[in-house]
């Protein structure tokens, strides 16, 4: 089943996130058991930045650091182009979607590249995986810090940074992590071997942020405002979104005279937007009544980014020059199956 989904270009971990959506809006989590939520998501949120920070290695991140060309462009991609695109597309979708949907778009640009699909579209393509490595791992740790930053300057308001919230991204995120960059040394290898069953530990906290998110919105009818015509217009907005990065890194690339290897890393880790890091982030600097449709853009956007850039490594992968990289760089089998996450 799951090989099948992959193969349709559908992310079975989006559907279970949809799962999760409609439990909560069929059983939404209310008064004592709204609180229990709330105190376990914020368990899952900081579970979650330890097992991120326990998973980075440091040495791969220094090692990279000597393509700063290449991982600066990257950078400037992710936190700069992004959020001045958001900008215009929140000043021109706002009357329509609302505001919202409009800061959903918005904090969607702010955040940091992916990781885990990132990596694997630029193995596809027949790019530079060892760049795309250390660059995606650059993103995710400069996110926490930026993305808040970021969000407070852009959206302010009706975003929580203040005195109180500042200590909380510091409780729930940099702390966390902090620790579980500490504790590699121990615990790396016992990491490594049990993988899988972490993975299950990190996408089960993303699906409690998700629970407690929409539970909220259900109880306090956000999602009665959102029509066809609106939920339309959110998608072209991501799809437009991800099509004016893509064409422009790609350009971009090329008239930095970066290496065909070196490009393919800069189209696919510049292109991209973390939901794993991006749910739990809402979950703490948004108000709990919006972040249903405040992460509903960024939700969107991911499984948009994943088939769009299935088919464009693929056709990387498949041109000449393409196919001895992915032969050089990626894994014997599966390297042509959509990554997950």
């Amino acid at each position: 089943m799951r090989n099948a989904l992959g193969r349709a270009g559908v992310d079975p971990y989006l559907l279970a996130i949809l799962g999760t959506v409609g439990l909560a809006a069929l059983f939404p989590a209310r008064d004592g058991a709204a609180h229990a939520v709330s105190v376990a998501t914020e368990v899952a949120i900081g579970l979650l930045f330890f097992l991120y920070g326990a998973r980075l290695s440091p040495k791969a991140a220094l090692d990279g650091a000597r393509q700063w060309r290449l991982h600066s462009t990257i950078l400037l991609a992710t936190f700069a182009l992004f959020p001045l695109l958001g900008v215009a597309a929140q000043a021109l979708t706002a009357p329509v979607l609302g505001p919202s949907l409009a800061k959903g778009v918005l904090f969607l640009t702010l955040l940091p590249s992916t990781v885990q699909s990132s990596i694997a579209f630029t193995s596809i393509a027949g790019g530079n995986v060892a760049a795309a490595v250390c660059a995606a791992s650059f993103s995710s740790l400069i996110g926490i810090v930026l993305t808040p930053l970021l969000t407070a300057w852009l959206i302010g308001g009706s975003a929580r940074i203040d005195a109180g919230s500042a200590v909380n991204l510091l409780l729930q995120l940099l702390v966390p992590f902090l620790a579980g960059q500490l504790a590699r040394r121990w615990i790396a290898g016992w990491i490594s071997r049990h993988r899988p069953a972490l993975t299950l530990v990190d996408r089960g906290s993303i699906l409690l942020v998700v629970y407690g998110a929409f539970s909220e919105g259900m109880v306090n009818g956000v999602w009665s405002t959102l029509t066809p015509a609106r939920l339309g217009l959110l998608l072209g907005s991501c799809g437009a979104l991800l099509l004016a990065v893509l064409g422009i890194t790609a350009l971009a690339g090329r008239r930095l005279g970066f290496s065909r290897p070196d490009r393919i890393v800069l189209i696919f880790c510049g292109s991209k937007k973390s939901l794993a890091g991006g749910l739990p982030m809402a979950a703490v600097l948004f108000p709990a009544s919006s972040v249903s449709l405040t992460v509903l853009p960024l939700m969107l956007f991911h499984q948009i980014q994943l088939m769009a850039c299935t088919v464009v490594a693929r056709r990387m992968g498949a041109l000449p020059q393409g196919r001895e990289a992915v032969a050089d760089t990626a894994p014997p089998r599966g390297r042509d199956k959509p990554p997950t996450s």
